[in-house]
């Protein structure tokens, strides 16, 4: 097994990324054969609401995280909510599923759809700049 700190995380909902603020998370890479993730987050109890209605629901979620550095890619995975757990004013969130694989790097995704979006020169390395910071959900 392999852990990670989590540094942020997002759940897709309706289209859309909501972010979500860790008090602290980590992930761990179960390394078997399944290819299992366990993502657990620290957060504000506030957030319950969005998460304890998928508990025992096997539905599964698509969530990106950023792992380990604040410029590091975010990591995306399919997960179910296995737990929901009130500790003082936060909640613990725990969450298994498995990494998305079939993926293109996000920066090559961006420069693709900047170009598609008409952007050159000097203007497309500002906008690649800003949104390499800003990591915007890119939608195919």
């Amino acid at each position: 097994m392999k852990t990670f700190k989590m540094l942020s995380l997002e759940l897709l909902q309706d289209g859309l990324l909501k972010s979500f603020p860790l008090t602290d998370g980590i992930i761990i890479n179960q390394e078997n054969s399944h290819k299992s993730w366990i993502l657990e987050m620290y957060m504000d109890r506030r957030y319950k609401a969005v998460f304890e209605p998928y508990l025992g629901t096997d539905e599964i979620l698509e969530v990106r995280a950023v792992i380990s550095y604040p410029d590091n890619e975010p990591a995306a995975f399919r997960v179910v909510v296995n737990a929901v757990k009130e500790i003082d004013n936060q909640i613990s969130v725990l969450m298994k599923g498995t990494l998305k694989t079939i993926r293109r790097q996000y920066a090559e995704q961006l420069l693709s759809k900047l170009i598609e979006d008409g952007f050159e020169g000097e203007a497309l390395l500002n906008q690649f700049k800003t949104d390499m910071k800003n990591r915007p959900r890119i939608t195919p």
